[in-house]
């Protein structure tokens, strides 16, 4: 999925739980791309404030529902709810909830 991200450019990491801003909705991210990493014909239909496609993108599972999203940074913020987000691919990602955040499962090599 993603690129490999400088991590002093991105706000946010795998396994955060965030709030979109302008929709409202919560998720977990589940991969980070240090930039735009979708078509363009993607983004002239989807991406319509136009966010930067030279900032942080990310691929969230959305709660509540069985599908993901893909976010610029400048929309999300931390969810501080403390609470775990519903999603059927949560397992396949992650391997617990913790302290608000979920953790990576660990996969060998």
């Amino acid at each position: 999925m993603g690129d490999v991200v400088n991590i002093a450019r991105v706000k946010f990491s795998v396994g955060d739980v965030v709030s979109h801003l302008r929709f409202g909705y919560r998720g977990v991210i589940v991969d980070v791309d240090s930039r735009f990493q979708a078509s363009d014909e993607w983004y002239d239909m989807v991406a319509k404030s136009r966010p930067p496609k030279n900032k942080p993108w990310y691929h969230v599972l959305v709660h509540g529902s069985d599908h993901s999203t893909y976010v610029a940074e400048r929309h999300l913020e931390l969810d501080d709810s403390n609470d775990p987000v519903k999603h059927p691919m949560l397992e396949h990602f992650f391997a617990g909830f913790i302290d608000g955040k979920y953790r990576r499962i660990e996969r060998d090599n």
